[in-house]
């Protein structure tokens, strides 16, 4: 069987995820820069509301994965509080200066984690990292149950290859867990190809503001999309669930 995890940008998404029948949620916030650490109001509804474990995503702010020693305590507070609440895991990464993984500062933040009976999943810092098979040997030296990646390549269908091969070098050391534009056009492809089992995908679909009242001479950001909302939508996470197991 193949394991379904969906990245939500939300509540709302989250139990969206749920209701299409998603093993797992990464609850996370500003998806359009790739993710960074969601309200603690959302982390704490996330584990009150939903039967299925949450993991939350532990990036102080979008951009690289090398972080001042203010964001790094950020990211401890932020641990705490995911411990706090009672949810399932989270998911980390760190980098330094050369593109490696840094086990210095990752292993505290995993170790806090694993103590209080915490899953962890590594990023895709992975994926920016300047050697894929390096890293992966390290993150699996600092205990993390897998590795969130695109196979170092934009989306996980062109890192299809890629992914293959590091499934094939963890042999079960380590999880591999596909992510990056995965959908329900080329799921069934990557679960062919890749021999990995568990994946990752947003399912999201645009949907309009229910306003009525739109002030078009104003923008709050530079998409101009104030009047549309990503949100995963459960159908989709089905579709895709069902086509990944088919």
């Amino acid at each position: 069987m193949i394991t379904l995890e969906v990245c939500a940008n939300s509540i709302t998404s989250a139990l969206a995820a749920q209701k299409g029948g998603a093993a797992r949620v990464e609850l996370c916030a500003n998806l359009n820069q790739g993710g960074i650490t969601p309200s603690y109001g959302e982390i704490v509804l996330a584990r009150k509301l939903l039967k299925i474990p949450s993991y939350i995503l532990i990036r102080p702010r979008p951009g690289d994965f090398l972080y001042s020693d203010e964001e790094y305590e950020v990211m401890k507070v932020d641990i705490n509080a995911v411990i706090t609440a009672g949810c399932a895991g989270i998911v980390v990464g760190i980098l330094d200066l050369y593109g490696q993984v840094d086990k210095a500062r990752c292993k505290p933040l995993i170790d806090l984690a694993k103590n209080a009976g915490l899953g962890v999943t590594f990023n895709r810092a992975f994926d920016m990292a300047n050697n894929q098979i390096q890293a992966l040997e390290d993150i699996i030296e600092l205990g993390c149950d897998r590795i969130l990646t695109s196979g170092a390549k934009s989306t996980a269908i062109e890192g299809a290859g890629n992914i293959a091969h590091l499934v094939k070098i963890a042999d079960k050391r380590i999880k591999i867990m596909p992510s990056g534009g995965i959908n329900e056009y080329n799921i069934a492809s990557l679960v062919h190809f890749t021999g990995a089992k568990e994946f990752h995908t947003s399912a999201r679909n645009t949907i309009d503001s229910k306003m009525f009242y739109h002030n078009d001479q104003i923008l709050l950001d530079n998409s101009g999309e104030e009047y549309t909302i990503d949100v995963t939508d459960a159908e989709r996470v089905k579709t895709i669930l069902k086509l990944a197991n088919s």
